[in-house]
């Protein structure tokens, strides 16, 4: 039989377990108001054996009696009120890294503009306006193509020669018949301004060339083009198609640019060089789609001010390539 002083010592010294079953907080003032309770006994309502409570955060509720209960709040419960910050990536900044790597002589510019298609991330390095060179030859099919899906025609015999030596072997005379037809550098600019192209103008006269344009609006054209990332492109699937082809069958000679990230011949292109006589110097520019690293990615790379042709394209090549390790997988 336990003597009196025996269980006064109980009473006086809770067991473990009731210790971890028994909180008394003197906080009965900010708990039940100005209640003359005095203290606030919270009651852990949930534990899997003797001694063991559970590790969840828990919500009191205030009884009549000023006792507050404490219900278990689950981890997900937790997760949903706290949810994880997600860190936002500032791609053009990661490019403009990767650019820093890259070697341009002192005349010379080079802009670079990415986005994965994949995932939809884009990002530009360079702003400024430069020459399109040849590959405005892309943007003049395009024209054409949407002037004939207006008509509600196709193209004729004719126009599909022109466009296939225009693009495959970038052929110049090829390209002023057409530039004609789309109306030159009024007809250009009007569907462009369709294509949403905003910083893009038409080159005087017959001086398609000289079309000025910016790395930003050569990924807003390609997107059109491949109709990536954009549900409402103004070409049809069969002219997307029918473009796109023919930027897959570049002549080899002119295989260079883009295509220098691209896993093996996974890619569909049109470069553009021209000497300025003015200068001297020479443009050097590629635009494209590639496969690189199993994905896809749309890419424009301009350069102006090179010494050489081999040199730009040197260029073109390295910006092409840092602009992937922008877009790694642990980038």
């Amino acid at each position: 039989m336990e003597s009196s002083s025996a269980r006064r010592g109980n009473r006086a010294r809770p067991s473990g377990h009731r210790r971890r079953l028994l909180y008394c907080a003197l906080a009965s003032v900010a708990v039940l108001g100005a209640s003359a309770a005095g203290t606030v006994c919270v009651k852990a309502q949930a534990h899997s054996g003797p001694g063991t409570v559970s590790s969840a955060a828990p919500t009191p509720s205030a009884s009549a009696t000023g006792e507050v209960s404490v219900e278990p709040v689950t981890q997900s419960e937790a997760e949903a009120e706290s949810p994880a910050a997600v860190p936002v990536v500032n791609r053009d900044a990661l490019l403009a890294k990767a650019m820093a790597s890259v070697s341009v002589p002192s005349a010379a510019r080079v802009s670079v503009a990415v986005l994965d298609v994949d995932s939809g991330r884009s990002a530009v390095f360079g702003s400024g306006s430069f020459d399109t060179a040849s590959i405005v030859k892309v943007d003049i099919l395009a024209a054409l193509l949407l002037r004939a899906q207006d008509a509600g025609r196709h193209l004729t015999a004719q126009e599909k020669a022109y466009a296939t030596a225009m693009i495959e072997n970038s052929d110049n005379d090829s390209a002023t018949a057409l530039w004609n037809r789309v109306g030159g550098a009024a007809g250009l600019d009007a569907a462009n301004e369709r294509f949403g192209l905003t910083g893009t103008e038409g080159g005087d006269g017959l001086l398609w060339g000289l079309t000025r344009t910016t790395a930003a609006d050569q990924l807003t054209l390609l997107r059109q083009v491949f109709g990536t990332g954009s549900a409402d492109s103004r070409l049809s699937e069969t002219s997307r198609a029918y473009l796109q082809g023919l930027m897959g069958r570049i002549a080899a000679g002119q295989q260079w640019g883009v295509s220098a990230v691209a896993d093996g011949s996974a890619w569909a292109l049109k470069n553009g060089w021209l000497p300025r006589t003015a200068t001297g110097l020479w443009d050097v520019n590629s635009i494209g789609r590639v496969t690189s690293g199993g994905h896809d990615y749309l890419v424009a790379v301009l350069s102006d001010g090179n010494a050489t042709q081999a040199r730009g394209i040197a260029l073109v090549e390295a910006a092409a390539e840092a602009a992937m390790t922008a877009f790694g997988d642990d980038a």
